[in-house]
């Protein structure tokens, strides 16, 4: 009969990583690359978000009032903590030279480690 040994003990036992905070994407336009700097850095010093993506030029074609209209303009790309979007949208709307700004947010997933970054980096009180 073979020799049973006893089962090894369990390794170390690792806490949980909890679930990162939700995280969005929120995208604008502007119709110039210093006014899409200029939001940049307001949305980052303000801590709406912890990071932003200047994309550009694109051109958008779209309706407005009836007409087809073309334009030259500069995406924003903002990653902000879900919590925090509705400061953001408001701040984007007061600051925005736009009558009808772009204001679209997507829910992400990703890195935890990153997904933690963008959250402390947009806590109110950081800093």
């Amino acid at each position: 009969m073979p020799c049973l040994r006893p089962p090894s003990p369990p390794g170390p036992i690792r806490p949980q990583e909890s679930t990162p905070p939700p995280a969005l994407v929120v995208v604008t336009t502007v119709d110039t690359p210093d006014r899409a700097e200029t939001l940049a850095a307001g949305a980052i010093e303000a801590r709406l978000a912890a990071c932003v993506q200047i994309v550009g030029p694109v051109t958008s074609v779209y309706r407005w009032q009836g007409a087809v209209e073309n334009a030259r303009e500069w995406q924003l790309h903002l990653k902000t903590a879900e919590r925090r979007y509705p400061a953001l949208e408001e701040w984007l709307l007061s600051h925005h030279d736009y009558d009808t700004p772009e204001i679209l947010a997507t829910p992400v997933t990703g890195s935890p480690a990153y997904l933690r970054w963008i959250a402390e980096e947009t806590a109110p009180d950081a800093g």
